[in-house]
């Protein structure tokens, strides 16, 4: 533990300084001389299909109740809790029964594979008590003091079932947005203050410094850290271009730190704009999360359900244009995007007249579609409330049969290789190498089409890398390679260190087609 903590001081002390003093250092890069892939790799790069841990760490009063019970007023935030009486006993009894060991059986029996807690900066304080230096919890670490291990102990308990867990910072020093789930009751003013957003920036980097520390100190190490979200929904108005700037210089801060991590931000629901953000920002793994809700405006009170599902299934619609669009431009610059909350809320109005089991049952089946085509990943939002609910609650979603009982692929048949897989792979490159090849033959240019063909058969035996691991799973659905982006960049960098850089969109092309190629035939073959 000593090594450990001189690791974690002489990092900290170097982060400082270079952001004190406005220091500014080249983005580091994923490096490439690293044996690839390892656990941790396929942890991070497989789709995700996952449920959000809501009201765990970061209390919101609709879905838990009792922690408020004792809360100063008004009663809705962590911030109120904290102030309220018996603050350290109500939440420490919170955080030990709210989320036990049955539940996390119960995730993966349903073929989910991640798992989203969000936490606020002031549950940090047990690792290192400077994140509340400041801010408006600065006398409140004794209440929160236990919160850490609590937290390191959900990451480990998670490994043994085979489930990745991302961490999302839900509420950063000054509140990033008006929502009392961003950890107060107060005005928020996150992008008011620098200091606030310098802050955060520290923050983030004692977040990774330490679970850094923690999953390697592990024996053996835990892989299932899929990454860390910067900041929960952020509301900058109009200070768009403060927040790209602020998610620039965090991603420099994390890299020299983990420069492989996987770093998630909130696309501030202008999808477009933080693409073409992260496209033109030359950044390695950067997940764009957004959350899509049909519940909260006027319009959507007054759209029936049924409507609310053809705009998500018909491919000609708004919402699947923006999803293709943004996915396959997130994906060539080696990033990716997932949707962080989504759930089976609507507004009353939105069922009237209709079957309410069926028309939330073809409207959550209507997100998934949309979601499994086009993204990395996604989270429902919320795994359980204190009061039932079949439109929030996961569990009883499922438990009412309009959320399906499994997700994923599931094999019927035993994953193994067999001597007919080889035949139809190279059927399969044939004859996406030909219409590769018909395409380009419209254009004239200096192509390497072999490229594609490499990639095909690279993609498709990566694929089958991520499929193997089925088996060694606890119970959750067979693995895929979902963020293909930063997949086939990283492969593009090994199949250029050995035959040059040039056309290498062909080599990636190829690649991804081929991760589709195998991932069709798995599904035909095996389940």
């Amino acid at each position: 533990m000593d090594k450990i903590s001189r690791f974690l001081k002489s990092h900290l002390n170097h982060q400082s300084s270079a952001y004190t003093s406005g220091a500014h250092t080249p983005m580091p890069a994923i490096p490439t001389n690293t044996p690839f892939p390892t656990s941790t790799d396929l942890y991070r790069h497989r789709k995700q299909r996952g449920v959000n841990l809501g009201s765990w760490f970061v209390l919101e009063r609709w879905i838990a109740e009792s922690p408020f019970r004792s809360a100063a007023s008004p009663a809705q935030s962590d911030l109120d809790v904290a102030r309220g009486a018996d603050a350290k006993a109500v939440l420490e009894h919170h955080w030990d029964t709210w989320i036990s060991e049955s539940d996390w059986a119960w995730i993966v029996e349903r073929g989910i594979n991640t798992v989203r807690i969000p936490i606020g900066y002031y549950h940090l304080c047990g690792a290192d008590s400077s994140v509340l230096q400041g801010t408006d919890f600065a006398d409140l670490g004794h209440v929160f003091a236990g919160a850490w291990t609590r937290i390191t102990n959900a990451i480990a308990t998670a490994n043994r079932y085979g489930l990745g867990v991302l961490i999302d910072l839900h509420a950063a020093p000054g509140k990033q947005n008006a929502d009392s789930h961003s950890g107060t009751s107060l005005d928020p003013t996150f992008f008011a203050n620098p200091h606030n957003m310098r802050h955060t920036t520290h923050i983030l980097s004692v977040l990774l410094l330490h679970l850094t520390a923690f999953t390697h100190s592990q024996n053996p190490p835990l892989p299932n850290l899929v990454g860390i979200e910067l900041l929960n929904e952020p509301q900058p108005q109009s200070r768009h271009h403060a927040l790209q700037r602020w998610y620039v210089d965090t991603f420099r801060a994390m890299r020299t730190i983990d420069p492989a991590i996987p770093l998630y931000i909130g696309d501030v629901w202008m999808t477009d704009q933080y693409t073409d953000f992260l496209s033109g920002a030359a950044v390695d793994f950067v997940v764009l999360d957004h959350h899509l809700y049909r519940c909260f405006t006027p319009e959507d009170s007054s759209t029936p359900v049924t409507e609310h599902a053809r705009a998500l299934t018909d491919p000609n619609a708004w919402a699947p244009q923006m999803f293709a669009r943004v996915s396959q431009k997130l994906q060539g610059a080696g990033c990716g995007l997932v949707v962080g909350e989504w759930s089976g809320g609507l507004n009353p109005g939105s069922l009237h007249g209709v079957d309410e089991d069926q028309g939330r049952r073809d409207y959550l089946h209507a997100q998934l579609q949309l979601y499994d085509r086009w993204c990395a990943g996604w989270f429902f939002w919320t795994y359980k409330k204190e009061s039932g609910d079949k439109g929030w609650s996961f569990r009883d979603a499922v438990g009412a049969g309009v959320f399906p009982a499994w997700v994923g692929m599931r094999a019927n048949n035993s994953v193994k290789d067999d001597p007919m897989r080889v035949n139809r792979r190279d059927s399969a490159r044939d004859k996406a190498l030909g219409e590769h090849t018909s395409f380009w033959s419209q254009y004239p240019g200096n192509y390497e089409h072999w490229r594609f063909s490499e990639g095909f058969l690279r993609g498709w035996e990566d694929a089958w890398i991520f499929f193997a691991q089925a088996s060694q799973q606890y119970a959750t659905s067979v693995p895929e390679l979902g963020f293909k982006g930063p997949w086939a960049k990283r492969r593009a960098q090994d199949h250029a260190a050995t035959k040059g850089n040039a056309n290498l969109w062909e080599f990636e092309h190829g690649l991804a087609q081929g991760v589709d190629a195998a991932r069709a035939d798995f599904a035909e073959v095996y389940c």
